[in-house]
């Protein structure tokens, strides 16, 4: 699955020449934490909640709401924006941008085309909506189980062709590798209560160790 498949297309973006203050009620409107800014089409930094914060009057001035607008409105965005933004090409994986968030510990990317342009932004709420679809949880109807086996060739290959041989559909296999010499395989299967038993038992006997089950 590709970032963008997934991210937001056409995002709100304002241009270094606005006014904290025109930014500051765009994120309040929209419920953004930060704004991208482009400069005829080319991203050139963004501006957080926080340099807001940053820069705006003590919740304990004696100014009231106009003047600290009319305050705000007198700032540029290029004096304060950060200039060093983190981005995702549209054409990576949903586990690379997943990477690039958990690395540089940001909440969201913007997206860039092959010729550097804005064409969107995904965020850790998409990247968990996509883990969510992967394991099926929306649609519900499943059981999920886990399995610690070998970490050996054919183990995967086995386990499949047990489950299959029951006449039962996998729905998404996910590998979990703990160390090693051992694997945890996350196995979701279509709804099967019936014949659950059976399959459990099978995958014992061949020497697999079932240490977790639930019904979605």
């Amino acid at each position: 699955m590709f970032v963008a498949e997934r991210m937001t297309r056409h995002p709100v973006t304002m241009t270094s020449n606005s006014t904290i203050g025109e930014v500051d009620r765009m994120m309040k409107k929209y419920k953004f934490h930060r704004m991208i800014i482009v400069d005829d089409g080319k991203l050139v930094g963004y501006l957080s909640d926080r340099d807001v914060m940053r820069v705006a009057p003590s919740p304990a001035t004696s100014l009231s709401k106009f003047e600290i607008r009319e305050l705000l409105d007198k700032l540029s965005v290029k004096d304060i924006m950060q200039r060093k933004v983190v981005t995702v090409n549209e054409d990576a994986t949903i586990e690379e941008a997943a990477l690039i968030m958990y690395q540089n510990k940001v909440g969201g990317l913007p997206v860039i085309s092959q010729v550097g342009k804005v064409v969107g932004i995904i965020t850790a709420t998409d990247i968990l909506k996509t883990f969510l679809e992967v394991m099926g949880l929306p649609s519900g109807g499943k059981i999920r189980m886990t399995l610690e086996v070998e970490n050996k060739i054919g183990v995967m290959a086995d386990i499949t062709k047990t489950i299959a041989d029951s006449g039962i559909n996998i729905d998404s296999l996910i590998v979990c590798q703990t160390d090693e010499n051992k694997t945890k395989l996350v196995v979701r299967l279509d709804e099967c209560e019936d014949k659950f038993e059976e399959i459990k038992s099978k995958l014992e006997e061949r020497g697999y160790k079932v240490i977790h089950v639930v019904n979605f």
